[in-house]
């Protein structure tokens, strides 16, 4: 039992990548040509896994928390039911490594 309290508490304290897009998103069809055929393969993707979601509520009961999703693709890095930060937009793959590098700094990675 305590086994497995302590490894729903480490899977709750686990850093992850929510992308929200929508259909026909030119941005996210950018992203997945970049940057989405590797990403679970890089330093970031190792650290904070990927999850994408449509923008468009509702959200899986363990995201409700996360508010105000206006345009796509959003990147929300969130640990358990804290969001650490996001990137809005997708400003090219260089940026994006930047923008994401600074978030998982914030998170203390």
């Amino acid at each position: 039992m305590l086994a497995l309290n302590a490894a729903r508490a480490q899977a709750v304290d686990k850093l992850q990548l929510v992308m929200f897009d929508r259909v026909g998103c030119p941005w996210c069809a950018k992203w997945d040509e970049e940057v989405g055929g590797v990403y679970h393969k890089t330093w970031e993707g190792e650290r904070a896994p990927l999850r994408r979601l449509s923008m468009h509520p509702p959200y899986p009961n363990d995201l409700t928390f996360i508010t105000k999703i206006i345009y796509s693709p959003t990147f929300v890095l969130v640990r358990g039911r804290q969001e650490i930060g996001r990137i809005v937009g997708y400003p090219g793959e260089a940026h994006f490594y930047v923008q994401l590098s600074q978030l998982l700094e914030k998170a203390g990675v």
